[in-house]
């Protein structure tokens, strides 16, 4: 594959589980959105603020989240998301998927280390 076409598959790789990491950080608890960001980037996820609002907003519209307003100390009040019953269902789904495909890949990787006859 090409580098352009690599760095393509690379990209839609992370667009296709970032829904799924940004729900695994809000299940653990009610957060600020600056906070997913940072976590995600603690996990190596290469995010910018750009794609995490609007995907918080299609979560949240779904759903899957939702949000309260808690007052800051310093500044304006701040949006906390947390995961909806709906979206504990939906994680668990996303889980159960993710360990599957997961498994499949890491049986072809096998299969691709194996000696060849």
């Amino acid at each position: 594959m090409e580098t352009t076409g690599m760095e393509n598959a690379r990209a839609q790789m992370r667009k296709g589980v970032l829904d799924f990491a940004v729900m695994l950080v809000v299940s653990r608890g009610a957060i600020y959105a600056p906070d997913i960001i940072e976590e995600l980037k603690g996990a190596d996820m290469k995010v910018v603020e750009g794609t995490i609002y609007p995907l918080l907003n299609r979560l949240k519209e779904a759903g899957f989240l939702e949000y309260e307003w808690r007052e800051s100390k310093s500044g304006p009040p701040r949006k906390y998301y947390r995961m909806t019953n709906m979206g504990r269902k939906v994680i668990s789904e996303f889980t159960e998927n993710w360990n599957d495909i997961s498994g499949s890949i890491i049986k072809l990787i096998k299969k691709e280390e194996r000696p060849k006859r």
